[in-house]
């Protein structure tokens, strides 16, 4: 049993630290890093534990904890103690599950909370509304500043109709291409809306 012992903790560290050097603990860590289990109440009532919505209680993080700790109690209790194997047994299990839950509350509390998942929809340009900071001149480039995600921002800008648009003007982004917004002034989008209304 010593051997055993002492393999599981040499794979369980070994693994450990391959995750910390390669940085793959990080990914473990994420929100799509577990191996399912415990998924369900990952993906149920969000804050009814008080730890992060989506973190699994198996995962290779928390995996490896607890065959570094079984593996490293097991081993020093077989060698240095004259307990019988179920006690040993025991005594490791009962180790391995303290670090693996040190581990999970680390992640769930710490590193899950920081890791913020990105939905397209708020990087969609169309619809979004600017201001001017470089006048736009007629079929050429400019710049607008807006607000998205909770970040202000800027992007090279042109005008949808060809017109120049000058320093300060509101303006809507109708679409996105190659890197270019072509934007329209607020004012004129407001008065072609009420116009189709009326009609």
């Amino acid at each position: 049993m010593t051997t055993f012992y002492l393999a599981v903790f040499v794979i369980g560290f070994t693994l450990t630290l391959i995750t910390f050097v390669t940085g793959l603990g990080g990914h473990a860590f994420g929100h799509h890093g577990g191996l399912g289990i415990g998924g369900d109440a990952a993906h149920g009532g969000h804050g009814d534990s008080g730890f992060g919505p989506k973190t699994p209680v198996l995962n290779f993080g928390t995996i490896t904890a607890f065959m570094t700790w079984f593996g490293g109690i097991g081993y020093l209790v077989s060698t240095y103690s004259h307990l019988v194997v179920l006690t040993t047994v025991l005594m490791a299990a009962i180790g391995g599950a303290v670090g693996a839950g040190i581990i999970f509350v680390v992640m769930a509390k710490v590193l899950a909370p920081d890791q913020i998942p990105l939905n397209p929809a708020d990087y969609y340009l169309p619809g979004t509304l600017g201001r001017v900071t470089v006048t736009i001149p007629s079929h050429g480039t400019g710049e607008i500043v807006y607000s998205q995600a909770g970040t202000r921002k800027s992007v090279a800008a042109r005008a949808a109709d060809g017109a120049s648009i000058v320093k300060g003007t509101e303006v809507v982004v109708l679409r996105y291409e190659g890197g270019i917004a072509y934007a329209r002034p607020w004012d004129y989008v407001a008065e072609d809306r009420q116009g189709s209304t009326r009609t």
